[in-house]
């Protein structure tokens, strides 16, 4: 084998030719689209099990991709090896799934092996090939034409616009059941709460604020001395300021104890009653944390105070400990 010497524009161009063949490739899957496309979503719309899908080869990698999308996007997917399936993993395919074969060709032997023995219980069958009149798509109950005019690979052998042609039409699946389901951004995240979607999503005030202990807070009667040192011990740079019944009154923050010493109060003998800022900004506990990093930045403040459903002070929080949550 020969190693052909090509220039840095020769591969420039025949990077740039794959991808316009394979987009080409995709933008006409969207004209083929027809009323088997509805079939297939209507099919799986009303399954009462599990939707397989299977592959060999490059087919199944997508297939694999496909299946993850689908399970994501609230469609119960999961992903069977045709070649397992013959030793095996076919019992875990039941009457009440529905299967979605990948295949370009539409003849791959591991799929056309264990075809009939799920039409023979009742499975019903999703054939996605490049060949309508192949035996996958003959034995399917709905076929989807995934052909290409041609791969993007210059010797027409390696997989490639086919494949794309492939992942691309699983994808207008997934994002039509998404569509028919009302699967919403909430649903999203909690199939996701490790990614930082489902941080944002799934989040709440209650879940970042300081507490109990932690939760700075002083008297209306208190001195400003006291307010201080409750500033200090609990580092979130404010304090609350409450009444008897935990109803907040007011709110004292490092940027007023700046103004103060500006001012030249005595510290020792102002009371913090006479130097707090009234009605302090508020969320409930319940609000979502990102609900909480909007206001923070419309209001360019740095921190917050948190009350339950009765109003009274149940917590504080700043921009540092949605930071650590992973909200910003």
């Amino acid at each position: 084998m020969s190693n052909p010497v090509l220039s840095p524009g020769d591969l420039l161009a025949l990077g740039r030719d794959v991808l316009q063949t394979e987009a080409d490739a995709v933008r006409n899957l969207a004209g083929k689209l027809d009323g088997n496309f509805v079939a297939a979503v209507q099919l799986i719309l009303a399954c009462r099990g599990r939707v397989v899908v299977s592959g060999m080869g490059k087919s199944g990698h997508i297939g694999s991709k496909i299946a993850a999308t689908m399970a994501s996007t609230g469609t119960p997917t999961f992903f069977v090896h045709p070649g397992e399936a013959s030793h095996g993993d076919l019992g875990m395919i039941t009457p009440d799934d529905v299967v979605i074969a990948l295949s370009n060709s539409g003849e791959s032997a591991e799929l056309v092996v264990i075809v009939p023995l799920l039409k023979r219980q009742g499975t019903r069958l999703i054939a996605m090939t490049g060949a309508p009149t192949s035996t996958l798509a003959k034995l399917a109950d709905v076929h989807l034409d995934a052909s290409v005019e041609k791969e993007a690979c210059p010797l027409g052998l390696a997989p490639t616009s086919s494949t794309t042609a492939a992942l691309a039409l699983g994808d207008a699946l997934a994002v039509a059941l998404l569509k028919a389901r009302g699967f919403s951004a909430q649903d999203f995240a909690r199939s996701h709460p490790g990614g930082k979607l489902g941080r944002k999503l799934l989040v709440r005030v209650s879940d970042v604020m300081h507490q109990g202990t932690d939760l700075p807070s002083v008297g209306i009667d208190s001195s400003l001395a006291d307010a201080l040192l409750e500033m200090s011990e609990k580092g979130l740079g404010m304090t609350a300021i409450v009444d008897a019944n935990r109803q907040i009154v007011g709110i004292f923050t490092d940027g007023d104890l700046r103004r103060v010493l500006a001012a030249g109060v005595d510290l020792r003998s102002a009371r913090i009653a006479d130097l707090m800022k009234p009605n302090p900004k508020i969320i409930d506990a319940d609000k979502l944390a990102a609900e909480a990093v909007k206001q923070l930045e419309t209001l360019r403040i740095n921190g917050m105070l948190v009350v339950d459903a009765d109003n009274k002070l149940v917590g504080a929080f700043n921009m540092h400990d949605l930071f650590r949550a992973g909200v910003i």
